[in-house]
Order: C-alpha cells, then sequence, then structure tokens
C-alpha cells in the first residue's frame, strides 16, 4: 500500500479556451472542476493502475467539504480551520498557464494532530509520497519531520517539492524527485549533476529529476541511470509530473529494479500528457509505452 500526502490539497479548476489572450476577454469552452494537489493526483493516478493507495490531507472550509465529498480515493482527513485553496490551470493554443493561490494557515496544534494521524496511517504502508508545496506560513522542518515519523515506522519516503522543502527532505534521508528547474532553484546549482549532488551530500537517498523531454534521470552513490522520454507525445503537460511520481512510487513499493522504475515513471508521465486533467491517465497508451511501442 503507497500512502500519499498531500500538505497543500487544492479544487483544481481547468479552463479550456481557444487563443489565450492576457488583457482581453477570452471565452471559456469547457470548464472541469475536481479535487487536486500534487499528493491527490498521485493518488488518483495510483489507483488507476490499481495499485493499493490511501491519501492523507488537511481539509477545512466550503473548499474542504467540497474535496472530501469528490475525492474517489481512500483518504484519511485532518481538520483545519482554514480554507482549502482553488488552483486554475488555462488550457488554449499554447503551454498551459496555472494561477496557485498560496493555500490556508494551518495552526501549530493542527500539524501536530497531522503529523499524529500519520503516525497511524502508516501501520501496512510500503512507502510514503510527500507531494506538492506547504501552504502559507507552513515550515519546511514539517516535511523533515514526516519523513522521520515514516522511518520510526519502518516505511521509505519519497518527496516531490521544491525550495527549502526539497532540502529539508535531503537532510532527513528521503527519496527525493525534483524537476530539473526545481533542482537547480533550491541547490543554486550550476547543472543538474552538480545539483543532485548537493542533494546527495545533504543525506537524500536517491535523487530522481524530471527533465521533460530529456526523459529522467536518477542520481545515487553508484552513479547516474537515465531512461529517455516517450517521443513524439503532445497534449498538456500539466499532472504529468505527478504522474511520474506514481509510476516512480509503484514500482519501488514493489521492490522493482531502479532501471524498472524510471522507465514506469516515464510511460505514465507520457500518458499523463495525451489526458486533459492532472490526475488522469490514458492507460491503453501507459501500457504501450511501457512495452516500447512508440505513441
Amino acid at each position: 500500500m503507497i500512502l500519499t500526502l498531500t500538505p497543500n490539497p487544492a479544487i483544481d479548476v481547468t479552463y479550456r479556451i481557444g487563443a489565450h489572450a492576457p488583457g482581453d476577454t477570452n471565452r471559456v469552452l469547457e470548464v472541469q472542476r475536481r479535487p487536486g494537489g500534487k499528493g491527490v493526483n498521485v493518488a488518483r493516478v495510483l489507483a488507476a493502475v490499481e495499485a493499493p493507495v490511501q491519501a492523507l490531507l488537511p481539509l477545512g472550509g466550503e473548499a474542504g467539504r467540497w474535496l472530501g465529498a469528490e475525492l474517489d480515493v481512500p483518504f484519511e482527513a485532518v481538520p483545519i480551520s482554514g480554507e482549502n485553496r482553488t488552483t486554475v490551470t488555462v488550457t488554449g493554443d499554447g503551454h498551459p498557464t496555472v494561477y496557485a493561490e498560496p493555500g490556508p494557515e494551518v495552526s501549530e496544534e493542527e500539524w501536530t494532530a497531522f503529523g499524529s494521524r500519520l503516525a497511524h496511517c502508516l501501520p501496512g504502508a510500503d512507502l510514503l509520497v510527500v507531494s506538492g508545496s506547504l501552504p502559507r506560513g507552513a515550515s519546511p522542518d514539517l516535511v523533515s519531520a514526516w519523513t522521520r515519523i515514516a522511518r520510526e515506522a519502518g516505511v521509505r519516503t519519497l518527496v516531490d517539492a521544491s525550495g527549502l522543502a526539497l532540502l529539508a527532505a535531503a537532510r532527513a534521508g528521503a527519496l527525493v524527485k525534483p524537476n530539473r528547474a526545481e533542482l537547480l532553484a533550491a541547490t543554486s546549482a550550476a547543472d543538474e549533476a552538480a545539483g543532485a549532488a548537493a542533494l546527495l551530500r545533504l543525506g537524500a537517498q536517491l535523487v530522481v529529476v524530471s527533465r521533460g523531454a530529456d526523459g529522467i534521470a536518477a542520481y545515487g552513490q553508484g552513479g547516474v541511470r537515465i531512461v529517455p522520454a516517450i517521443p513524439d507525445v503532445h497534449g498538456n503537460p500539466t499532472g504529468a509530473g505527478d504522474a511520474a511520481t506514481a509510476g516512480l512510487a509503484v514500482a519501488l513499493a514493489a521492490g522493482r529494479p531502479l532501471i524498472e522504475a524510471l522507465r514506469t515513471a516515464a510511460a505514465l508521465g507520457a500518458a499523463a500528457v495525451l489526458r486533459p486533467v492532472a490526475g488522469e491517465v490514458d492507460l491503453p497508451a501507459y501500457r504501450r509505452f511501457l512495452n516500447g511501442a512508440p505513441a
């Protein structure tokens, strides 16, 4: 079983338009609203490939009630007094544009309750996935604390985060999965290899880097392993990184070799590009990609 932790869940709103014209009126052709946040997206992809999964997230306000009613994966919720956020993704004739609210302020007492619920959920889990941003005012040390709670339960932690939270995860000994831009921004490194080396020196068990069209790479003490991207896949890249995290998680939780985990991540990430919203994958395409068939 894979436990996903989403610190900053959201109502994900996707607007499909024609040509995006900033500063002008844009007519929306289609609207979709779904439970979101990176960890929720990971959980939904895991459920789609029939991997046992449970989500853990803080919920509050009317938005939290809506999220709890609409979530279609098994979940545990910790109540908070603040209102969960909304994100808006605009898709049209170019790369999607995302407007992400910061999320609510969560009290120290609420985070303590969240950590206690995490400890309650961990027995029976094979992997903890911490994915996404922290809400407004939250300390990056929370990621370290969650990693330690999981380690005390004998469970490895995979963290997909950015900035100070990514560094905190590395220091706590997690497996980390930034994209290339997040890696370079967090470490101030000159290149990808130097950034990965910096996270390994901090204590990360493994550094897996999403590289878009350049594929996916895993850096460890034994060197680097690289799997190329699936070629000629076009569509909506929003959520592709979350699907890749799900692919990595399902293979690692099952004890499969690292190279197989990277291939699964690449295949699921590409299959997500073919779907209009984050948290979905094109399952027939995923199976083709996993078997080496072209797009």
